[in-house]
This record gives structure tokens, C-alpha cells and sequence, in this order.
């Protein structure tokens, strides 16, 4: 059962790297926050995944919601600052 939450893990690490080209040459600020917050999104998969395997779930599902909020709270304000970045300018 450990080796099924093994490759599973390493899936979703595939997984989690492919938006980096996003953040890295996305066109547009925009993309690059999509991308960052995808893989933020990616990472609580990946969190639950290692709460299992340790037979934690519990406290593993705590933080998984902890930092989905950050994750969430996070692309907020970085949106709301841009969009009033871009009234002041545009």
C-alpha cells in the first residue's frame, strides 16, 4: 500500500512541475499567478498524500486547510493589488 502512495506522490511531483513553465515564461503577470496558484492547489493533494502514509490524515488534513486558505487569501490580494495597481495607471 506504501508503494502505490509512492507513486502516486511522484505523479503529482510530475504533475506540480509542468505549470512552472507557466510561471516562468507565462506572457502575461496574470499567467504567472494561474500558474502559482495551480500549483499551490497541487500541493495540498500532495500534503494529504503524505498524511496518509504517515497515518497522520488527521493532522495532515488540518494543514492542508491551512494552507488553503493562505493559498486562497494569497491570490486574492495579489489580484485586488493589481487591479487597483491598474485603474491608478490605466
Amino acid at each position: 500500500m506504501d508503494s502505490f502512495f509512492v507513486y502516486i506522490s511522484v505523479i503529482l511531483i510530475v504533475i506540480i512541475s509542468i505549470p512552472l513553465y507557466r510561471i516562468y515564461l507565462g506572457p502575461t503577470l496574470y499567467d504567472r499567478i494561474l500558474g502559482a496558484s495551480a500549483i499551490g492547489t497541487k500541493t495540498l493533494v500532495l500534503i494529504v498524500l503524505i498524511g496518509c502514509v504517515y497515518g497522520r490524515l488527521e493532522m495532515f488534513l488540518d494543514i492542508t486547510l491551512a494552507y488553503a486558505v493562505l493559498n486562497f487569501i494569497g491570490v486574492l490580494a495579489i489580484a485586488k493589488y493589481l487591479n487597483s495597481a491598474r485603474g491608478r495607471h490605466g
